[in-house]
């Protein structure tokens, strides 16, 4: 995600507007993340679920519903700049996804929702995604919407800086960290050969 945010989506931000105001947008969607996560009691209560009650598990699934409205908002704008940019976009967030929906699916569990209902209304609530896609396609002939690549960009360097680097962070082992600090590396350089060939 932050090799996603900053080799594709902030270069493709400087391209037609001012640098400040791209990097405005960038800071915009760092801010907004970090005020929902704040909302969402650290993080959805994923770093402590054996100590979330019933109540935070409907915290989880607004929450969530808001990330990924927020999520199809910025993804679908980056998809309308850019076919290519979007499809890098989307890649990174998916592999976001996937562990996060899994981890919210296990706090309404704990939370008292049976399996079936936790499934059902993870679904609902990831369904956002494409709800805010569509606003975004359906905004985009009267508002540009080239402001959202930038916001998306600091929605993925938060997720990546906050969230993802952290997790990893928390083995104190050294043959782990090597291997974590390896793969981070080796997906910066992915991602910057990407763009080169791009470019």
């Amino acid at each position: 995600m932050v090799g996603g945010a900053l080799f594709q989506m902030l270069p493709a931000s400087l391209v037609g507007r001012s640098p400040l105001m791209a990097f405005a947008w960038t800071a915009a969607g760092f801010a907004l993340f970090f005020a929902l996560e704040q909302f969402l009691h650290w993080h959805h209560c994923h770093r402590a679920s054996a100590h979330c009650r019933e109540p935070l598990t409907y915290l989880v699934l607004i929450g969530d519903a808001v990330h990924n409205f927020l999520g199809g908002l910025a993804i679908a704008g980056v998809f309308l700049v850019d076919v290519r940019l979007g499809i890098a976009a989307w890649l990174a967030a998916a592999a976001h996804e996937l562990p996060q929906e899994l981890g919210d699916f296990a706090v309404l569990v704990h939370g008292g929702w049976k399996k079936r209902s936790a499934l059902l209304l993870n679904l609902v609530s990831s369904s956002t995604f494409l709800a805010g896609g569509l606003v975004a396609y359906a905004a985009s002939s009267r508002f540009e919407v080239g402001w959202l690549v930038p916001l998306a960009a600091g929605n993925f360097l938060y997720i990546g800086a906050s969230d993802l680097v952290p997790e990893v962070n928390r083995g104190h082992a050294l043959g782990p960290s090597v291997v974590h600090f390896t793969c981070f590396l080796a997906g910066l350089a992915v991602l910057y050969a990407l763009a080169s060939l791009g470019h």
